[in-house]
């Protein structure tokens, strides 16, 4: 019986939290000695490039129904279709919130915001995120069907290219949940929880009118922005931009901190980060004892001079 995944696309292009989920998949495929199914719902990608991560079979649900998400709409679709042991979704807004009524609805235990394979298919225990990202745990599921979620940039993704097949299953799921009034979406920006590098700042940047160093920093890098809460709240970056315990948590290879304190709240949001960078013109800041690396001193003066030095070394 396959391992199912559940890969997510947005307007119909598969996010890289999609080939992450199916490379975590085809792991446990792998481990069980079975293969991959990869659903995808009003998909306009090519199924090949799951196949590349390792789905042996990508289902393409067609429904114009779930053109408007519904995470109820969502799992009921998914459940048609979905019946092996292990389901795994990617740990994102949507696939969060669809996750746990699929659980629910089809007999499932859950287990969330994984950060590693399983130690054990039987039963299935896994690594992952506790107390808002501060601790990690081993949990363990009880009965032998469980919906993994995969914490974003934990895995990786991992190419293993195998020749797969498609089938497509129309359906027609009545959304009775939701009515989408209108629909806005960024362009032209990294989506910061899918990205590699993260640049941040705080109030250390003094204003708004200082943030242009901060993108440029970010482009020279090809990372994405980010920002503390306080600097949400006082209008000088969007909401979208804040990261923390109340805001998104990400996970980056490389997340550089700019003029921020390092409150526990903040924390709790970038502390999976891979490496921390940290700059601000006061030793004895908080954010210094959990950095990789520190600098003391005036970001208006360092941002500056570290993007002309990046720039040099690109050629």
């Amino acid at each position: 019986m396959a391992v199912f995944v559940y890969a997510e696309n947005i307007n119909g292009s598969y996010k890289k939290a999609a080939f992450e989920a199916v490379s975590y998949a085809k792991e446990i495929a792998d481990q069980l000695q079975d293969t991959v199914t990869a659903l995808a719902v009003n998909p306009t990608d090519p199924a090949d490039k799951l196949y590349g991560y390792g789905a042996t079979k990508v289902v393409n649900i067609q429904d114009e129904h779930l053109k408007s998400f519904s995470a109820r709409a969502y799992a009921k679709a998914l459940g048609e279709i979905a019946d092996g042991n292990i389901v795994v979704f990617p740990h994102t807004t949507d696939a969060s919130s669809i996750a746990p009524m699929f659980a629910v609805e089809n007999g499932y235990a859950l287990i969330t915001n994984v950060l590693e394979a399983p130690s054990s298919t039987a039963p299935v225990t896994v690594k992952r995120k506790a107390f808002s990202g501060k601790g990690f745990m081993n949990a363990q599921a009880e009965g032998d069907k469980v919906v993994l979620t995969v914490s974003q940039n934990a895995f990786g993704t991992k190419e293993n290219r195998v020749d797969g097949s498609e089938e497509t299953r129309a359906m027609s799921i009545a959304n009775e949940d939701t009515k989408v009034l209108s629909h806005e979406q960024s362009s032209g920006k990294l989506d910061l929880k899918e990205a590699e590098i993260v640049v941040s700042a705080g109030r250390g940047m003094k204003g708004p009118e200082n943030w242009g160093m901060i993108e440029e920093l970010a482009e020279v890098l090809g990372a994405a922005t980010a920002c503390s809460k306080p600097v949400s709240d006082i209008g000088w970056r969007p909401h979208s931009e804040h990261v923390g315990q109340t805001g998104k948590a990400i996970a980056p290879n490389l997340y550089i901190a700019v003029g921020i304190s390092g409150a526990i709240q903040h924390l709790a949001g970038v502390n999976s980060s891979k490496t921390i960078v940290v700059i601000n013109n006061d030793p004895e800041a908080p954010f210094f004892k959990s950095a990789d690396y520190g600098v003391v001193g005036d970001a208006l003066e360092i941002v500056p001079k570290l993007t002309e030095k990046i720039k040099a070394l690109k050629g």
